[in-house]
């Protein structure tokens, strides 16, 4: 990702603790009012009665989002400054949030499509956030902000089902009830609005044509292709079993309370190869082995799921362990392989624009799948296929080259 800001006059308004608090406040709220709808999947669809490919539309929401809202995002920090943009973003996840729960498809619908559009202008903001405010501890930040991102996840996983049983009002109330996280988070953020820092112009705007040029290079690129594939399945297979992992439990036998502690597990599992990866991914000249071996985890998982699923604890464990760390290398390719920032920030846009547009089609395809099947044994198989691909891919993408320079001619 490219720096999006830079610091409007500085003044110190409060104690560097209170800034990493309401970050790791912030990134509780980018994955867990989202994830957490899936151990109540089941329960949405027969109150509201929509089969498992609408199912898989309604979980693709955010996934569109992302694409849509990212673009804009920069614009948006530019109008109202970094800090009240991040300030939005969680009215905007608090009003998806309560929205959903009002009782109807198109409610519901709206409702995850704005939790969508909130954590999109977080994924990108924050990590400019904390480039800002603490550019000596980058690594180590983002290391703990992902981290909590995924504990905080599989916490609202786990506790779903709970929630839902122990009130009258169900699966409403359950997912109401994670309104408290935007809602307190804008208690501990809102010191820092008196603070306005504005995006960075772009330098290479001002050269003409270098940005254009840049661009036509990685689109080009044969390893720009790969880098964006290799994010773009992981992105598939990690939103499709974060979106099916209960029913699919339930299927085999999971209770809904075991089956949602374990999309719990999931969550937290995919954080973790963070505090290994980060410092590592520095010191390594070749990516090759890593980038073959997590997805090799990930196959192990879904072969597992397949055929021993009473085995699920270890497989699940895999499976978020193996998306987790190919995530933070897909991340972290968009920097190896780039020449500079411009080629990097035009790397970043490929991938991650093309990525979430692939993913987009996992939960829904795999979704209408069962549907076919009455079973999820297709489904798994072709995710176990996919991985195998990834596999292939991050092979290539692990190669210890670089996006060739654009030539003055293109």
């Amino acid at each position: 990702m490219t720096e999006l800001c830079h610091s409007s006059p500085v003044r110190r308004l409060s104690h560097p603790a209170v800034l990493i608090a309401g970050i790791l406040l912030i990134a509780m709220n980018l994955r867990a009012p989202f994830t957490s709808i899936a151990p109540l999947l089941e329960r949405l669809q027969a109150a509201l009665g929509f089969n498992a490919t609408a199912a898989g539309l309604l979980m693709i929401l955010p996934l569109l989002a992302f694409v849509v809202v990212s673009p804009w995002v920069p614009r948006l920090a530019r109008g109202l400054g970094l800090e009240r943009s991040l300030f939005l973003a969680l009215v905007v996840i608090a009003a998806g949030i309560a929205l959903r729960v009002q009782g109807s498809m198109l409610a519901l619908y709206l409702g995850i499509g704005l939790i969508g559009a909130g954590i999109a202008v977080g994924n990108v903001l924050l990590p400019s956030l904390v480039k800002r405010s603490f550019a000596q501890h980058v690594a180590l930040l983002t290391s703990c902000y992902v981290l909590t991102m995924g504990i905080m996840a599989a916490i609202a996983s786990a506790l779903m089902v709970p929630l839902a049983q122990g009130s009258s009002a169900g699966w409403q109330y359950a997912m109401l009830i994670v309104v408290v996280l935007p809602l307190v988070t804008m208690g501990v953020w809102w010191p820092q609005l008196s603070r306005r820092s504005l995006p960075a112009a772009a330098k290479v705007a001002e050269k003409g044509a270098a940005r254009p040029v840049r661009q036509a290079a990685v689109w080009h690129s044969p390893l720009a292709w790969q880098v964006t594939l290799f994010m773009g399945i992981n992105s598939l297979l990690f939103y499709t079993v974060n979106s099916w992992l209960p029913s699919m439990l339930a299927d085999n036998g999971f209770s809904a309370e075991k089956a949602g502690s374990l999309h719990g597990l999931l969550q937290l599992a995919s954080a973790f190869p963070g505090l290994i990866l980060v410092p590592l991914m520095p010191r390594l000249k070749d990516q090759r082995l890593i980038a073959f071996a997590t997805p090799c985890m990930s196959l192990v998982g879904f072969i597992g799921l397949w055929l021993m699923p009473e085995w699920a604890l270890v497989w699940v464990l895999l499976l978020g362990a193996g998306s987790g760390a190919s995530f933070i290398l897909a991340l972290s390719f968009m920097g190896l392989r780039a020449r500079d920032a411009m080629q990097s920030a035009s790397l970043s846009s490929m991938a991650q624009t093309l990525g979430y547009l692939l993913a987009a089609m996992g939960p829904p395809l795999i979704g209408a799948l069962y549907d076919m099947q009455g079973n999820w044994q297709l489904a798994l198989m072709v995710c176990a296929v996919l991985s195998v691909l990834m596999a292939g891919v991050g092979w290539l993408a692990g190669r210890d080259r670089q996006l060739p320079e654009a030539s003055a001619s293109e």
